[in-house]
C-alpha cells in the first residue's frame, strides 16, 4: 500500500497535510421549521461544484444529494450530507460528511440561516463550521480517501459551501 502524503502524527502531536477542496453551489433549500422535536430541520441539495487538490480534481455529480442538516434548539447546525464526486479520470466517490456549525455570537447562527434566502454572508471569523467526512470508493488510484481519517473547515459562499480537507497523518 502507498502512502499518498508525507509524515505521520504522533500521540502527543498530530499532523494534518491538505488532501483537497470542494466548492459547491445548492440548487435549492426546503425547510421544515418547529419540528415536535423542538427542531428544524433544512435540505440543501447539490447543483454543481467542482474539488481539487494535489492528487485529485474533479467535480460534484450534480443533483447527486445534499444535506439534511439539524437546526437543534441548542443554536447547533448538526450536518448529515450524501453526495458524490467524479475525479477527471471518470472516478465516482461518495462523500459522507457530517460535522458542526455554531455560531460565536448570540445572533450569528440567524443570520447564517438567512442566507439561504439572500441576506448577507457572516464572517467566518464568527462562526464555527468542522466536518468529518467518510468516503466511499473503489479500489485503484483514489482508495487513500478510505484510509485516512479526514477534517473539513468550511466557510459559507453566497451560492454554497466551500471546505477544505486536511488528511489526518
Amino acid at each position: 500500500m502507498t502512502a499518498v502524503f508525507d509524515g505521520t502524527s504522533s500521540i502527543s502531536e498530530p499532523k494534518f497535510e491538505f488532501a483537497f477542496e470542494v466548492k459547491l453551489q445548492f440548487a435549492k433549500t426546503l425547510m421544515i421549521e418547529n419540528t415536535p422535536a423542538g427542531a428544524g430541520r433544512g435540505g440543501t441539495y447539490l447543483g454543481t461544484g467542482t474539488f481539487e487538490g494535489p492528487n485529485i480534481k474533479g467535480i460534484a455529480v450534480p443533483n447527486s444529494g445534499g444535506d439534511n442538516a439539524l437546526f437543534r434548539p441548542d443554536g447547533v447546525l448538526s450536518l448529515d450530507a450524501r453526495y458524490m464526486l467524479q475525479e477527471d479520470d471518470g472516478t465516482v466517490i461518495l462523500l459522507h460528511n457530517r460535522g458542526y456549525i455554531w455560531g460565536r455570537n448570540p445572533d450569528t447562527m440567524t443570520r447564517y440561516k438567512a442566507i439561504a434566502e439572500g441576506g448577507p454572508l457572516v464572517d467566518f471569523s464568527e462562526y464555527y463550521f468542522r466536518t468529518t467526512p467518510i468516503f466511499e470508493v473503489p479500489k485503484g488510484k483514489h482508495d487513500w480517501l478510505a484510509r485516512y481519517v479526514f477534517v473539513g473547515i468550511g466557510e459559507r459562499l453566497p451560492d454554497g459551501n466551500r471546505i477544505r480537507y486536511y488528511a489526518l497523518l
